[in-house]
C-alpha cells in the first residue's frame, strides 16, 4: 500500500513540475506577433503600401499636390520601453506616383529619404491633406480646407491601431499606455486629440523614456 502511495506522489510531483514548467515559459516575453519583435527591440511600423486608400479611410480625399491655405504642424513621439519608434516618412503620400519628388538625406544627416516637393501636380491623386514628408516625427496638414485633423486619422493612415486601451498590438492593463500632450497627461481617448499647431503629442508605452517631451522639434521644417 506504501509502496502504490509513494508511486502516486512521484506522478502528482512529476506533472506539477511539467505544468511549473511550462507556466514559466509562457511568462517568458515572446516577439511582437505583428512586427517579429524581439524583446528589447524598437518595434518598426513602417509606411503602409496602399496610402491613398488609408487616407480615404480615414475620411480624407487625396489631392494632385499640397495644398497650402491651411498649413499647420503637430510633433509626435512614439515611444516603447523608454526607446523611440520612428514615425515613418511618407504617411499620407503615394512614393510610387512620378510626380512625388524625392529628397536624399533629409532630415540633413538622417540617412532617409523625404518626400513632397510636388510641382507639377501630379497625374492622379498622390497626396493626403495629412501627412509626414520625411521622419522627423513632423506631422503636416495642408489642405485646401481649414480643418484641424486628428491623431485617429494619422493612425488610420499609418494603418496602426489606437484606441482608449491599445496601441498596435500593446494593450491595457497588460501593458502601461500613456499619452502626453504638450507635456501633460492626457487621459481621454486619444483619437480625439486634435492636431492642432505645434502641438507635442507623446505615446509611452511600457516604462517612460528619461526625459518626456513637452516641446515638439520642429527644426526640420
Amino acid at each position: 500500500m506504501r509502496k502504490r502511495r509513494w508511486a502516486w506522489a512521484v506522478v502528482i510531483a512529476s506533472v506539477a513540475a511539467v505544468a511549473a514548467a511550462c507556466s514559466s515559459s509562457g511568462s517568458t516575453p515572446t516577439s511582437d506577433e505583428s512586427t517579429g519583435t524581439a524583446p528589447g527591440e524598437v518595434p518598426e511600423w513602417p509606411a503602409p503600401s496602399d496610402p491613398m486608400a488609408l487616407a480615404r479611410a480615414a475620411g480624407l480625399e487625396p489631392e494632385t499636390a499640397e495644398s497650402l491655405q491651411f498649413h499647420v504642424h503637430a510633433h509626435l513621439d512614439v515611444f516603447v520601453e523608454g526607446q523611440e519608434v520612428t514615425v515613418p516618412a511618407a504617411l499620407g503620400i503615394d512614393i510610387e506616383n512620378p510626380g512625388v519628388r524625392r529628397f536624399p538625406d533629409s532630415p540633413p544627416g538622417s540617412g532617409e529619404t523625404a518626400y513632397g516637393g510636388i510641382d507639377p501636380p501630379c497625374a492622379t491623386p498622390c497626396i493626403s491633406p495629412l501627412h509626414t514628408h520625411d521622419v522627423s516625427g513632423i506631422i503636416h496638414t495642408e489642405s485646401a480646407t481649414r480643418k484641424y485633423n486628428t491623431l485617429d486619422q494619422l493612425f488610420t493612415e499609418w494603418d496602426v491601431k489606437l484606441d482608449e486601451n491599445c496601441v498596435s498590438t500593446y494593450c491595457k492593463p497588460e501593458t502601461d499606455i500613456a499619452i502626453y500632450v504638450s507635456g501633460r497627461r492626457f487621459t481621454g481617448d486619444p483619437r480625439t486629440i486634435p492636431l492642432t499647431n505645434f502641438k507635442e503629442i507623446a505615446i509611452v508605452i511600457g516604462a517612460p523614456p528619461l526625459e518626456i517631451p513637452s516641446v515638439g522639434d520642429f527644426s526640420a521644417l
